[in-house]
């Protein structure tokens, strides 16, 4: 057991016994995590450090509850890759690598003007609160939420169509005198808001991997995301291919 701290709580021991056995596969995926009971006497804690326990591994994402049931070691899951701009001209870049494994693709979108807050009138470089297109997509796999879109727009550009698919972005931006020139992405990961868990059904634990992407025409931002998926399902693959 690794050593901790006297002055660190008691349940950190616990925490700290079974995360060890968790990562050196004595306890392989799937296995039964001993009861709150058992483990107040496997460790000589009480009660409530035992489920303060339990909860900490929850959060951490190494075992899972099951109802009625008890805890299990969380399987290690397959991650799906999601090739950015490898299937820019699919008509929904994100669902190509989706379709490659037999999954359908589906969407839904809501847009509307408001006023640009601090953060977004950064990115797209207006003037606070300059009137913005927001729109909010919703990808499906199979009918179950698999990624969230909040895009934003200068409102000069016109609301989407209503049957728009987020292809047609580039194509519109250019009707409007805006060649696209350079995409922007910069990647990061972070624990969920309560809605996108929710949304997502992310297990407790669970971590998203955040894109903010900018499109740019020249020196010019003219739409800005910010794009959620979940961190337990897929992974993020850029191929930069090099011209000689």
């Amino acid at each position: 057991m690794a050593p901790v701290a006297s002055s660190d709580p008691v349940y950190l021991r616990v925490v700290a016994d079974i995360r060890r056995q968790i990562l050196d596969g004595s306890l392989p995926p799937d296995a039964p995590i001993p009861s709150r009971a058992q483990l107040t006497r496997r460790y000589g804690v009480g009660e409530t450090a035992a489920r303060h326990a339990l909860r900490v591994l929850a959060a951490e994402g190494l075992i899972v509850a099951r109802i009625g049931s008890g805890h299990y070691v969380r399987a290690k899951p397959v991650l799906l890759p999601l090739h950015r701009w490898r299937f820019h001209d699919h008509h929904v870049p994100f669902g190509a690598d989706l379709h490659a494994q037999g999954i359908r693709t589906t969407w839904d979108r809501r847009s509307e003007v408001v006023g640009a807050t601090p953060d977004i009138a950064q990115r797209l470089r207006l003037e606070e609160p300059a009137p913005v297109t927001l729109t909010r997509y919703v990808f499906r796999g199979d009918g179950k939420p698999v990624q969230l879109t909040t895009s934003y727009e200068p409102a000069g550009f016109g609301e989407p169509a209503p049957d728009e698919a987020p292809r047609a972005l580039i194509g519109r931006m250019s009707a409007h005198g805006a060649k696209i020139t350079e995409v922007v992405e910069e990647v990061h990961t972070r624990i969920p808001e309560p809605a996108e868990s929710d949304l997502l059904a992310l297990p407790a634990g669970t971590h998203v991997l955040h894109v903010e992407r900018t499109h740019w025409a020249g020196d010019r931002p003219v739409e800005t995301s910010d794009i959620v998926i979940p961190g337990d399902r897929f992974r993020l693959v850029y191929a930069h291919p090099l011209h000689p």
